[in-house]
C-alpha cells in the first residue's frame, strides 16, 4: 500500500469517524453526529484550499458537485439544528445568542479538524489533496450511506 493511500484511508477514518459507531437512537446525538460528519468534510475541503493551491481549482469542482449531490441532505440538517436551537432558545433574543453560540462552536470544531489534518504532513497532504475528487466520488464520501443508521434516527421525527 502506497504512503498516499494510507493517508487517504487515514483522512476517510477521521471524517467517517463518528458513523462507525452505531447509531445511538437519540435524535439530537445522531443529528450532531451526522452534521459533524458534514463540517469534517468542509474542514478537509479548506484544509486542502491551504495544503495544495495548485489543486484548487479542480478541488473547487469536485466539491461543488458533492455538495449539489448532498444538496437535499445539507439543507435538512442545516433545518434541523436551527430547530433544535429554537427549540431550546426562550425567546428571539435568545435564540439569536444560542445560534451565534452554537454557529460559533460548530466554526471552532471544523477549524480544529482543519488543523489536525494540516498536522499530517505537508507533502502528504498535498498528495492526498490531488487526490480529493476522486475521494469526493468515492463510497466513503456519501453521507446518506454512511450514516443511514443516524438518519433513520433523525428522519422519525418530522
Amino acid at each position: 500500500m502506497s504512503r498516499a493511500h494510507g493517508l487517504l484511508i487515514a483522512i476517510f477514518a477521521l471524517v467517517s469517524q463518528t458513523a462507525a459507531a452505531e447509531a445511538s437512537g437519540d435524535y439530537a446525538t445522531d443529528l450532531a453526529t451526522v452534521y459533524g460528519g458534514y463540517q469534517r468534510m468542509l474542514g478537509m475541503k479548506e484544509a486542502c484550499d491551504v495544503a495544495a493551491p495548485a489543486a484548487r481549482p479542480a478541488n473547487e469542482k469536485a466539491f461543488a458537485a458533492w455538495q449539489a449531490r448532498h444538496r437535499a441532505l445539507i439543507q435538512e440538517l442545516q433545518r434541523r439544528v436551527t430547530v433544535m436551537i429554537r427549540l431550546a432558545s426562550g425567546d428571539e433574543k435568545e435564540y439569536a445568542r444560542n445560534l451565534g453560540k452554537y454557529e460559533g462552536a460548530i466554526l471552532q470544531e471544523r477549524q480544529e479538524y482543519r488543523e489536525t489534518l494540516l498536522g499530517l504532513g505537508a507533502e502528504e497532504m498535498r498528495e492526498q489533496c490531488q487526490r480529493m475528487p476522486q475521494m469526493l466520488r468515492a463510497p466513503g464520501a456519501d453521507l446518506g450511506k454512511v450514516y443511514a443508521a443516524e438518519l433513520e434516527t433523525i428522519r422519525k421525527r418530522k
